[in-house]
């Protein structure tokens, strides 16, 4: 889990995490393939991705491979593939983050294809087929197994929704705002009590959420764009009912009115993943035990969520696959849950103590209650290297029709033409 995520939320590619299978490709340049030196195995991750208890007690447990882990800040991403092209110094195990897993595989050949050294389907049994499918190229090889997943839930103010009429029992919740109509028209009545307090943080997050809650993004497997039809449109409008309901607060999340707002009720609810918790708890002091957690409406979502992956580097990729096994048992990710709300890919930690453990904050509820049924139930999507690349003028759209600079079927043809041209230049069809 990296928590730095936050940004993604708040922007441009907020729309393109998710639970997906991903493109292959072959035939590009993947530099060199020399064997780093045996003895010592390299392993790159960016701050916060692996629990540290976790990590001490995986190197501890593999002496004889002298694990050097190296904690990599900024853009992680750049600098993996800088090292790639420089071709020294490579990991033998790195990280891969879930927002850039989509444009790495067509680069699969600078990674160990894992079902060779061992990753059977017994294996990959372990974890959640949507997250597996994430790693694994359109001609079947896997290239990551899964850190942890950022399944999606409703954090909400149990006394606010009280004060304005609404339910607040997680359960009803839950029923009551099954579907983002019912969740809007709940904003309006609680808007109607209380003026201050808007259901929606960001109708921009909101978008981004919906179109993780589908089967189909922007671009299909043939590799057509498919930005303009309905699966899109209906995200679309449906953030911008938001707007025009005026129960859209425009908070941007991470930001200082965000931080205050959830502590004071004006921002009452966060549609987010397992690991915004964290930010929540950091930002809301003095309302500790008044939120609570439902599922998401309109069905869960994914955001975020990472993978370990093997390089070509690796001069023993057999003995790196059985770090990766021991660091990513079940044991271990409720362990690395424990350490920092890394939220685990295998089902089978659900039932581990670390998260069945009560928790202060939200009342003494059970957030795994929630969030198990919501992981098992993430729907797979197909996602193109280009996917993210061509999100981005719909979110940027939606935010000239959130200020009112723009109407919704203006914005929305502006967005599909530019991400029409952002795909031809690519090869999009």
């Amino acid at each position: 889990m990296d928590l730095s995520r936050r940004t993604l939320l708040a922007g441009g590619l907020a729309a393109v995490l998710g639970g997906t299978v991903v493109a292959c490709s072959s035939g590009m340049d993947t530099g060199s393939t020399k064997k780093n030196a045996t003895g010592n195995l390299a392993l790159w991750c960016w701050p916060g991705g692996l629990g540290k208890s976790v990590l001490d007690d995986t190197i501890a447990h593999f002496p004889d491979q002298h694990i050097k882990y190296s904690e990599v800040g900024g853009d992680f991403k750049q600098k993996l593939l800088t090292t790639f092209s420089g071709g020294t110094s490579i990991p033998d195990i790195t990280g891969i983050k879930g927002e850039d897993i989509a444009s790495l595989l067509p680069q699969a050949s600078r990674f160990v294809d894992l079902k060779t050294i061992g990753a059977d389907d017994a294996f990959l049994g372990q974890y959640l087929e949507w997250k597996v499918k994430q790693a694994t190229t359109l001609d079947g090889k896997v290239l990551g197994i899964p850190i942890d997943i950022g399944p999606t839930a409703l954090f909400y103010r149990a006394d606010v929704f009280t004060a304005g009429g609404l339910p607040s029992d997680p359960a009803v919740v839950g029923e009551q705002m099954k579907t983002w109509d019912d969740f809007l028209q709940a904003g309006v009545e609680l808007k109607a009590k209380n003026p201050k307090a808007f259901i929606v943080a960001d109708a921009v997050d909101m978008y981004g959420t919906i179109v993780n809650q589908g089967t189909a993004r922007y671009i299909d497997k043939d590799n057509k764009f498919i930005g303009d039809q309905d699966h899109i449109r209906k995200a679309w409008d449906t953030a911008v009912k938001a707007i025009t309901l005026k129960v859209d607060g425009k908070t941007l999340g991470g930001s200082n009115d965000w931080n205050a707002g959830l502590d004071q009720g004006t921002v009452p609810t966060v549609v987010g993943a397992a690991w915004v918790a964290l930010d929540i708890k950091s930002a809301a002091k003095t309302s500790v035990g008044k939120w609570r957690v439902a599922p998401t409406p309109g069905g869960p979502a994914n955001f975020g969520g990472s993978f370990l992956a093997i390089t070509k580097n690796a001069p023993d990729p057999k003995a790196a696959f059985e770090v990766i096994k021991y660091m990513l048992s079940p044991d271990n990710e409720a362990k690395a849950f424990a350490d920092a709300q890394i939220f685990p890919a295998t089902p089978a930690a659900y039932d581990k103590p670390q998260l069945k453990a009560a928790d202060p904050f939200f009342g003494g509820q059970v957030p795994i209650d929630v969030f198990g049924p919501a992981a098992k139930d993430i729907p797979i999507a197909y996602e193109a290297p280009l996917d993210a690349a061509i999100a981005v003028p719909f979110t940027d759209a939606l935010k000239l029709v959130q200020v009112g600079k723009k109407t919704s079927d203006a914005a929305w043809a502006e967005a599909v033409e530019k991400a029409k041209q952002i795909g031809k230049r690519q090869g999009v069809q």
